[in-house]
């Protein structure tokens, strides 16, 4: 008898340790080439083109409803600067109505497929996960979607007041000769807008779930990622200023969000990552004691 079959009956540590071992070895089935990685990658993607163009379908049929819902803050801003006649928004070609209400079943399709499109990204990760990181997939698909969809509603909630209140503030008379500037936005012009803000919205609302997803994996900790702190904040402040309106309070808006979601990030990774090393714990306080020096 082996010593392999020695230790299975025997029940020693060894054994548990070898299965368990196996059980956790992400390289335990055959590793895979890489045509065979494009292969799955090119099934992925297809496979979520079609749900989301299904998804757009259920959006165009319901457009007028998504765009009567996406227009409230600028319907608000409207009458809150007193402006002239009703709100309207125009388009100047024939066909540039349904381009733009082609464009708003392409948002709502984003928003109602993303589950799925969330859940294929897993699908495509997962081979190289371990057991225990693949138990995650209904909480990652789950999370992953309600901060998609939830980044986009704060954006309609908190950021499209104030962009559109500031945009339309400049609207009005100038000078002393009775010259009237009327705002005339135009339907395709609009939603590009409102597409902008609410994509930008939805991918940094998932900045948490991409932070736990790394740091179960190993690749970052908490103390790196406090390390990296004060670049992200800078990094914060560029993509808000290119994402909103030039005005400060927008930019705030959006910044102030992300920088909050940064730091429920590190506590995130702090209670369910991988432990930093002894080197990068020497190397932060090594840090800290410089900076301590300095001031």
């Amino acid at each position: 008898m082996s010593q392999e079959q020695v230790a299975a009956k025997s029940g020693s540590p060894g054994a548990a340790g070898a299965s368990s071992d196996a059980e956790e070895d992400p390289t335990e089935d055959k590793p895979m080439s890489f045509w065979e990685h494009l292969d799955e990658l090119r099934k992925r993607l297809v496979r979520s083109i079609l749900v989301f163009f299904a998804a757009c379908i259920v959006g165009w049929e319901v457009r007028e409803k998504l765009l009567h819902f996406l227009t409230v803050p600028f319907v608000q801003a409207w009458r809150e600067q007193s402006l002239p006649g009703n709100p309207s928004l125009h388009f100047g070609a024939p066909a540039a109505a349904f381009v733009a209400y082609f464009k708003l079943s392409m948002i709502g399709g984003a928003a109602l497929a993303s589950p799925f499109i969330f859940y294929q990204l897993w699908a495509f990760v997962a081979p190289g996960l371990y057991a225990r990181e693949k138990r995650y997939v209904i909480p990652f698909v789950l999370f992953s979607t309600l901060l998609f969809v939830g980044g986009g509603l704060f954006g309609w909630r908190a950021a499209f007041p104030i962009s559109f209140g500031y945009f339309l503030s400049m609207a009005g008379t100038v000078g002393g000769d009775g010259i009237t500037i009327t705002p005339t936005v135009m339907m395709g012009d609009y939603l590009d807008f409102v597409a902008q803000l609410l994509l930008g919205f939805g991918i940094i609302f998932e900045i948490p779930l991409i932070v736990l997803f790394l740091s179960l994996a190993g690749v970052i900790n908490y103390l790196q990622l406090i390390m990296f702190g004060r670049w992200f904040v800078f990094a914060a402040f560029i993509l808000a200023a290119i994402l909103t309106p030039p005005d400060i309070t927008s930019q705030l808006v959006m910044a102030v969000p992300m920088c909050l979601l940064y730091v429920v990030s590190i506590g995130l990774a702090y209670v369910f990552g991988k432990a930093p090393t002894d080197a990068q714990r020497a190397a932060y306080k090594k840090r800290k004691e410089k900076e301590v020096t300095q001031g």
